[in-house]
């Protein structure tokens, strides 16, 4: 059975999941089979296995830092806020119903089951398991059902790094806090602390190590400085939808809904020397931008609404009228079209009217639709780019007559009943697809470069961007290697085996 660590941090965002995903790449680099688990994660970001099942897709990044193809047991619970009070909880990758908080409060315990099936199954299979707990191990009010942080930590009888995010300020008080909110067994776990983020002299901090230590009786393992290490992000705290400008010849604006999801989906088009990437969020933030990207929603009604409320609607359908591309994708792509409708109440129940912009009518269904496709791309200036790409959706799309798709696909793994389809829609410069990750192969990158640059008329020549599979690994060297220099690994280590045969 495979050794493990546990990552746990003062608050959301400290950089757990950047903690799990560096030390599963040094594992795997000093030679030992490491795989990441993190048994709840709440999350809008989210990935589809080879197998068809979903899961976060920070656990998919932190796999394939460790070298493994991503696999569900990763993440046994994923939950996909709908509402401020309402989640949809996927269990082993498979939806199994739409709960409201206090509703999920009570059955979570019956969770345990499935989590410690995956966990003990990854564990046969591995040699250590980097665990990543959720929000803080201190929110006392939650302590009694906990199954993500210190209950988790007792369940696999697992050691405890706390992680304390420096850079808005307190990470003392952090760190002394949620360690004196533990319970004296609770504490005991706790083996090490780690203050990240930081920015300057990591002198200056000494004193206050000194003094932390003494107050916890833990030790500081480490100050990780503030990397720019791009690895896809767990949620909306992300900071990169707080980029409100560009500072690239070409100007995309991804806009910025209140339940966005799988904004990962664009991290290609970030990385591209040419196109400069924001997110906007309001009609004085739109500007002129050389092209408008309406995103994944975990709620594509009540976005639709607020989309048509806050007065972007109409300022996108001006600039679209005005020859625009715009570009649709999942929950982005039913707005585009004339009409969604929710008979089963999915989401909001009832019907609302479209963006008009494609010749498309989405009705929701109970039955979420997930797979992996290869996909060759028809729509117009992009035809002929072929792609690796998934889909996940409650939704289905159907076009009027004569309507042109997106892309033709076939499922990655064809079963002998399977057979190919069409996806998606295409009009004009308007564009609509299901197709996450599609820009993920670099084929749709550069063909989209290429048609906005001659819209502007950019000479792409001189231009030779690196591939999205070699800038990743990069990102992972980059963000292991920083981890390495400013933390006591050998100390780590220990943690890890010592009292273990």
């Amino acid at each position: 059975m495979a050794h493990n660590i546990m990552i746990q941090g003062t608050m959301s965002g400290a950089g757990k999941s950047l903690l799990v995903t560096a030390l599963c790449r040094i594992f795997c680099e000093d030679g030992y089979r490491a795989a990441p688990f993190k048994s709840q994660n709440m999350a809008l970001n989210s990935y589809i296995t080879q197998d068809g099942l979903e899961m976060g897709r920070a656990q998919a990044a932190q796999a394939e830092a460790a070298g493994l193809l991503p696999d569900v047991r990763m993440n046994p619970i994923l939950l996909k806020p709908t509402s401020d009070v309402g989640s949809q909880v996927i269990v082993n990758g498979k939806v199994r119903g739409q709960y409201r908080a206090a509703d999920y409060f009570k059955m979570k315990k019956s969770l345990i089951p499935d989590i410690l099936s995956s966990y003990h199954s990854l564990g046969r299979e591995n040699d250590i398991l980097v665990i990543e707990g959720a929000g803080s191990p201190a929110e006392i009010n939650l302590k009694a059902d906990d199954i993500v942080n210190m209950g988790l930590a007792k369940m696999v009888d697992s050691p405890v790094i706390l992680v304390g995010d420096i850079d808005p300020g307190g990470v003392f008080a952090q760190l002394y806090g949620t360690i004196a909110l533990l319970e004296p067994e609770e504490r005991k776990r706790i083996r090490g602390t780690v203050i990240n983020k930081f920015r300057g002299d990591a002198e200056i901090l000494r004193p206050g190590l000194q003094m932390l230590e003494e107050l916890t009786g833990v030790p500081v393992l480490g100050v990780i400085p503030y990397t720019d290490a791009d690895i896809d992000d767990e949620d909306s705290l992300s900071g990169r939808l707080n980029r409100r400008t560009h500072e690239k010849p070409i100007d995309i604006a991804v806009i910025r809904l209140p339940r966005i999801s799988n904004f990962t989906d664009f991290a290609p088009l970030e990385e591209h020397p040419l196109m400069g990437v924001r997110y906007v969020s309001s009609r004085s933030e739109l500007g002129r931008p050389d092209m408008i990207i309406l995103p994944g929603t975990k709620n594509t009604m009540g976005d639709l609404r607020w989309l048509r409320e806050s007065g972007l609607e109409g300022q996108i359908l001006r600039l679209a009228s005005a020859d625009t591309p715009v570009l649709g994708v999942c929950g982005g792509f039913q707005m585009l079209g004339k009409a969604i409708s929710d008979p089963c109440g999915v989401e909001e129940g009832g019907e609302i009217a479209g963006m008009g912009l494609l010749p498309v009518k989405t009705s929701f269904s109970g039955e979420k639709m997930r797979t992996r496709v290869r996909a060759s791309v028809v729509a117009g200036p992009f035809a002929g780019a072929v792609l690796s790409a998934y889909e996940i959706h409650m939704g289905r799309t159907i076009a009027e007559e004569g309507t042109e798709p997106f892309a033709e696909t076939e499922p990655e793994s064809p079963k002998k009943e399977s057979a190919g389809y069409v996806d998606g829609a295409y009009a004009g410069n308007v564009f609509g697809t299901y197709l996450h990750g599609l820009f993920d192969s670099g084929e749709l990158t550069e063909r989209l470069a290429e048609y906005l640059c001659t819209r502007r008329g950019i000479d792409t020549a001189a231009y030779k961007p690196e591939s999205r599979a070699a800038y990743r690994e990069r990102q992972y060297e980059k963000l292991a290697k920083c981890v390495r220099e400013s933390l006591d690994l050998e100390r780590v280590y220990r943690i890890i085996f010592e009292g273990r045969n």
